[in-house]
């Protein structure tokens, strides 16, 4: 199995305060890999990184072989690095349909015309068909999780970033959207999901790795990992 992304010895300060600290982070092609840590880890801060929002200071970032530190956001979107993010802010006076198709058009290298039978895969996919023609603006706090998905897959990705998905939804909705991520994940999407329900995390990825004031802190089988000591120190300040 390749790589389909790589980070290497990434760091990144604001001031003095150090955010990412010689970060190491590696993805396998079609694998599902899941990213926690404390608030203020550097989670998303890493994934501004790799999505190119902000530089690093140092480390390189590879995707599907090739460095893309130098590359615009725009061209690793087109690339296929797709991302959603933890508030979901959709073109809320559009419909459902258009805000997929804005992300077909414009974040793949489709054309508007070809984009179409797409859209309605997307939106079939994610159960935003019946709501296709609503206005964004109207959805429920689940409908706009969907979309924000739905808008990501319409880039045509092949690694997808998923920055807190799943908060702020009750218990049965993280189901209905863990079975949604998971049946992405099964299509051979590779996955980076950051998320602070491990439950749902757990349900999905492959591997855990779990930075702390953003270095490297474990990594390895998701159950061990979630349980282990170290989690239980950096989560509850519980020393084993």
């Amino acid at each position: 199995m390749g790589l389909a992304l790589e980070i290497t010895g990434v760091s990144k300060s604001f001031g003095a305060l150090k955010v990412i600290d010689d970060l190491s982070v590696t993805l396998g092609e079609g694998e599902a890999l899941g990213i926690v840590g404390p608030n203020g880890a550097g989670k998303t801060t890493l994934f501004n990184l790799i999505t190119g929002s902000i530089p690093p200071d140092g480390g390189t970032i590879r995707f599907d072989q090739s460095a893309i530190v130098a590359q615009a956001p725009h061209l690793r979107v087109r690339r296929g690095l797709g991302r959603t993010y933890q508030i979901p802010r959709p073109f809320g006076g559009m419909t459902v349909f258009e805000n997929v198709l804005v992300a077909s058009s414009y974040g793949s290298s489709k054309g508007e015309d070809d984009s179409h039978d797409r859209c309605v895969e997307i939106l079939s996919h994610t159960g935003l068909l019946p709501k296709a023609n609503m206005l964004a603006g109207t959805l429920t706090i689940l409908e706009r999780k969907r979309l924000e998905l739905a808008r990501a897959l319409g880039t045509d990705p092949t690694v997808l970033l998923l920055d807190e998905i799943a908060s702020g939804l009750t218990d049965p909705e993280v189901e209905e959207l863990v079975e949604l991520i998971r049946s992405i994940h099964h299509s051979g999407m590779s996955i980076v999901w950051i998320e602070h329900l491990l439950h749902a995390l757990v349900a999905v990825v492959d591997r855990v790795q779990a930075i702390h004031f953003g270095k490297h802190l474990i990594e390895g089988n998701p159950a061990e990992i979630i349980n282990s000591p170290e989690i239980r120190e950096v989560y509850l300040g519980i020393e084993e």
